[in-house]
């Protein structure tokens, strides 16, 4: 089976996690503390602050900013679920906009309605999907004249840019280093911003709120990334790189491959974001039937994919007193939730497999034609 995701883990990242069982520091310290360095060099933001998963990483985001009971939070309607649930986490409301019909990502124009209409809407949270960074600049603009804050999830982006800067501009930006991301620490995630007294406040909340032993100045959680994971992370960026440029090789050779096959759309790329390519994300035109039924042909083929997003997020039990309060209807999100299937594109995958995974593809809808 040719897997939708695997984690590239090697020699280097055992041999730095046994250092870090033998210092004796099994959680924070120098392993820690370099690993939020050197994550703040690479992304271009003056602070990194690490933390165990990247849902911890939206909710001591959102707690650090302020975010309360009564707030409102726009989220987009078509994403994974944590990036809504972090408003929840500390009794705001989220609220669902709309999407980019092409970029799968926040559309700016339906903020913008949103905000007008919701005058206690504080924060946007765009999420930067699939590895391809969202619309910053008409994101911003709408934020600048809303008075909104900018949280960027870019938990599926980690080297994604705008206009040539791995800085967004933003408040700060969340990360997660899940083993299917693009560099894993087993798990973990992290908050990067150029606000120092952000940072601080990040640091308080995922330490259950302790400046020092027994004073504590917030309610704080139990967020903290241990020394193996940050010491596997210290390496996995050395190779981020790497992993990044045969990911977009391998979406390259995919579109190649794919170019000429009609009832599908190939992944478009906004010429001013560079894409990293977590997943690679076709859209099946014909909708949810054709698209389910290529995912079980490639299955039984050999060829895994997935659905990631099976359904818009305000349409999910867990939100229905909220969107029914909102009255979200949001098309775009539903159309994108019944056509979106991701194939692998990760750098173990060979050119011969990314051969082998389009051919199943034509060969569906030679058959289905």
């Amino acid at each position: 089976m040719i897997s939708i995701a695997k984690p590239l883990v090697g020699k280097e990242e055992a041999q730095a996690a046994a250092k870090a069982l033998e210092s004796g520091i099994l959680t924070g310290g120098p392993f820690v503390e370099e690993f939020e360095k050197k994550l703040a060099e690479y992304c271009g933001y003056k602070h990194a602050v690490a933390v165990n998963s990247g849902t911890a990483a939206l909710h001591v985001a959102v707690a650090a900013m302020g975010l309360n009971q009564g707030d409102q939070v726009i989220v987009p309607d078509f994403t994974f679920i944590a990036t809504a649930n972090a408003a929840r986490y500390v009794n705001s409301t989220p609220l669902f906009a709309d999407m980019q019909e092409k970029t799968f990502n926040l559309d700016a124009a339906s903020v913008k309605k949103i905000a007008s209409e919701n005058k206690k809407a504080k924060l946007v949270i765009p999420v930067s999907l699939y590895g391809q960074a969202y619309d910053v600049d008409a994101v911003k603009e709408v934020a600048e004249k809303h008075s909104l804050r900018i949280l960027s999830d870019n938990a599926q982006a980690i080297g994604t840019e705008w206009n040539g800067k791995r800085n967004l501009g933003d408040d700060c930006a969340i990360l997660s280093f899940y083993p299917t991301k693009n560099m894993t620490t087993g798990e973990g995630g992290a908050i990067v911003t150029d606000n120092a007294e952000l940072a601080e406040e990040c640091k308080l909340w995922r330490n259950i709120g302790q400046r020092k032993p027994y004073d504590y100045a917030r309610l704080g959680f139990n967020y903290r990334l241990p020394s193996v994971n940050a010491a596997i992370g210290i390496e996995q960026l050395k190779k981020l790189d790497g992993f990044t440029a045969k990911r977009r090789k391998n979406a390259q050779v995919m579109d190649e491959l794919l170019q000429n096959t009609s009832e599908i759309e190939i992944p478009f790329q906004d010429s001013r974001a560079k894409h990293v390519f977590n997943q690679y994300t076709i859209k099946v035109k014909e909708g949810r039937q054709k698209r389910d039924a290529l995912k079980d042909f490639l299955a039984k083929n050999g060829v895994g994919s997935s659905i990631y997003y099976p359904a818009p997020l305000s349409t999910l039990e867990t939100f229905s007193e909220i969107s029914k309060a909102q009255n979200a209807s949001n098309p775009i999100a539903l159309r994108l939730s019944e056509q979106a299937l991701s194939l692998p594109v990760h750098p173990a995958v060979s050119d011969e497999e990314l051969k082998t995974i389009a051919g199943k593809v034509k060969e569906f809808f030679a058959r289905v034609n």
